[in-house]
């Protein structure tokens, strides 16, 4: 699960610059994280859709990590 949530980021993240890319050729990885200081981007309906997906993907693998670690720190060998 681990492995499955890190290649999902990277693909959506990368899938995200690409996009951006096509509106601001100059976009690097960081500029996405921060797509208000552009209006190209803030304004674009699929880039916030696709920005959205990322947030979302960001949000479970947050839970899952968090379910995780609770369910180590629970476990018999740490009680």
């Amino acid at each position: 699960m681990d492995e499955l949530l890190k290649v999902l980021l990277e693909e959506q993240k990368r899938h995200l610059l690409k996009l951006g890319r096509k509106l601001i050729p100059t976009l690097t990885p960081d500029d996405i994280l921060q797509p208000n200081d552009y209006p190209e981007l803030e304004n674009h309906p699929v880039f916030r859709y696709e920005e959205g997906i990322l947030a979302g993907i960001q949000s479970v693998k947050a839970a899952y990590l968090a379910m995780k670690a609770e369910e180590e720190s629970n476990s018999p060998e740490n009680l």
